[in-house]
């Protein structure tokens, strides 16, 4: 197979199986979340704490009170990273038309540049929190194998893009192909994994929040 055959299959079948894994998966794990079975909340409210979920929702996205100072590298290293892979993923230009034509939605793009720039911050912020998770006795106790899966599995599709951008290593077709395969394998790997996160995190928080508010606990 050559290097354009492989650009067509992997922008053809390999796109359309992973994204119906992905799909599937994505339903699955959230019918296994709203489908758990929870006993009816009996007791009175202790009080009245309208859009407590709301709220936890936007308080457990900031670091708590001194946490900043506490652990910089986790909370800067992360928002720089979610950042600059949001600007990748929905404000590249290829990636809006790819969008375009797969919902009709479409909006306007950033300079290439930023993107570019983004793009490698977000890979040197993964980068400083892989190594400050090594480093840090506790962080490295509690990471398993599915922590560096999800670590993996987000760098490639920066790194890639990155280098088929820049004609970096391979010719651009087969460079291109790597790109679009490792977004394939973070498709189908994201709903079976930590990454899973994307979809769960507010569900989670909003829940919490609404939980505890109705107990008289600030959350």
């Amino acid at each position: 197979m050559n290097h354009l055959d492989l650009l067509t299959f992997a922008r053809g079948s390999a796109l359309n199986w992973a994204l119906m894994i992905f799909a599937a998966g994505v339903v699955l794990r959230l019918f296994e979340i709203f489908g758990l079975s929870r006993k009816p909340d009996l007791a009175r409210p202790r009080s009245d704490s309208p859009g407590s979920g709301w709220r936890t929702m936007l308080s457990r996205s900031i670091p708590p009170q001194g946490m900043l100072k506490r652990d910089p590298v986790t909370y800067i290293g992360g928002y720089v990273f979610h950042l600059g892979l949001l600007l990748a993923i929905f404000f590249f230009a290829p990636h809006i038309e790819f969008f375009r034509s797969m919902t009709g939605l479409h909006w306007p793009n950033l300079p290439t540049a930023l993107v570019d720039a983004s793009v490698v911050a977000a890979i040197a912020a993964l980068g400083v929190l892989l190594a400050h998770r090594l480093n840090n006795k506790v962080k490295r106790m509690l990471s398993g194998s599915g922590d560096y899966l999800a670590w993996a599995v987000t760098l490639l599709p920066l790194l890639t893009g990155y280098m088929a951008y820049h004609h970096l290593l391979f010719e651009y077709a087969l460079m291109l192909s790597l790109h679009i395969f490792s977004v394939e394998l973070l498709l189908v790997l994201l709903p079976f994994t930590k990454l899973f996160h994307t979809f769960s995190v507010f569900v989670s928080r909003w829940y919490n929040g609404d939980f505890f508010g109705r107990k008289g606990v600030a959350s």
